[in-house]
């Protein structure tokens, strides 16, 4: 696997508003990269400087080899994007609207055809091949703008919050879509501050705020980060009282720096052990006599990373405003009145 995308020092200024800060990336092929942060993060201005909308003020980006700064053309070949708002124009069918698109990228009549029927198929949407495309619902043109970012067949997809205003059903599919196109061999930069939805389709992430990137790779990769150790989760069978025994002992293992009971018969553990001495905790529990059904390490989930790396990341608030003077000689409730 190599780089299709190395973002390098990428910086972007407004006025006296530094809107990106130094970012840098690199965005294996074939991966769906999630970019995670809320909005006013700079997701947006990241991904218009990528797509060569807009010019950053210093760095520089490489997609499929080209630099955005001196070879834009060639990196708008390789690209597709689907920007946060988009709109589709009105009084044209759905097929030419495609068609429209593919003569803006000096398409023949003959792959025209042919692309228009693949990507209808592909996006689901053969059946409203004739349809006007104000006739389609907020899901169906999503679909089609994602049609339209795939005209020209590029390598990378920069698709800025494509699940925007999509209905639960929409959302799925727009999420299967995705993967089809990943097994297709396209490498997708998708935004978003929908955390669960990234969790279950990126195969990594990079959490943004403030125009930073605070934290990137895989999910596990940055939770191994944050934490020193391991979270594990023991579920016990038994009555109240053997659960207690099994409690005071996961307490006084040496490596354990905290137990916390959870509903149902759960523990979970603050472990910091290795992985043998993880599985050297368990053979011990269960030789003492303790009924564990099920022993796992916890998985943080996108949220809980998010939350964790932003809250390291939080500026120093204002200093508290000085106590007011108050004079001895002046009994309580007796001051000066507003």
């Amino acid at each position: 696997m190599s780089a299709v995308v190395q973002v390098e020092g990428l910086v972007k200024r407004y006025g006296g508003t530094v809107a990106v800060q130094g970012v840098e990336l690199s965005i294996e092929q074939g991966e769906i990269f999630g970019l995670v942060g809320p909005n006013g993060a700079g997701k947006t201005t990241l991904l218009r400087m990528l797509a060569t909308l807009l010019p950053p003020s210093s760095g520089d980006a490489f997609i499929g080899g080209a630099s955005i700064l001196r070879e834009p053309d060639a990196v708008r070949r390789v690209i597709g994007y689907m920007p946060d708002s988009f709109g589709v124009y009105d009084d044209m069918k759905v097929w030419e609207y495609l068609d429209f698109f593919g003569r803006c990228y000096g398409l023949p009549a003959a792959r025209r055809r042919q692309m228009i029927g693949d990507l209808l198929e592909l996006v689901d949407l053969a059946p409203k091949r004739d349809a006007y495309v104000q006739s389609l619902s907020r899901g169906m043109q999503q679909r089609l703008c994602l049609a339209h970012a795939l005209v020209h067949d590029p390598q990378v997809l920069l698709l800025d919050e494509p699940a925007s205003g999509l209905d639960p059903r929409a959302r799925v599919e727009l999420r299967e879509l995705l993967r089809e196109l990943r097994s297709m061999g396209k490498t997708i930069l998708i935004s978003s501050h929908i955390l669960p939805e990234l969790e279950e389709l990126c195969t990594s992430v990079a959490i943004v705020d403030r125009g930073r990137v605070l934290a990137s790779g895989r999910v596990d990769e940055i939770e191994a980060r944050l934490r020193a150790g391991a979270l594990l989760r023991v579920r016990l069978v038994g009555d109240e009282a053997s659960r207690e025994a099994a409690a005071t002992f996961f307490t006084n293992q040496p490596q354990v720096a905290s137990v916390q009971r959870l509903p149902d018969g759960v523990l979970e553990l603050a472990f910091a052990g290795s992985d043998d001495a993880t599985a050297a905790l368990l053979a011990e529990a269960i030789a003492r006599g303790h009924r564990v059904l099920t022993f796992s390490r916890a998985a943080s989930d996108l949220e809980e990373l998010f939350l964790q790396v932003t809250a390291r990341d939080e500026p120093p608030g204002p200093p508290a405003p000085p106590a007011p003077q108050t004079d001895p000689s002046i009994p309580p409730g007796q001051g000066i009145q507003a």
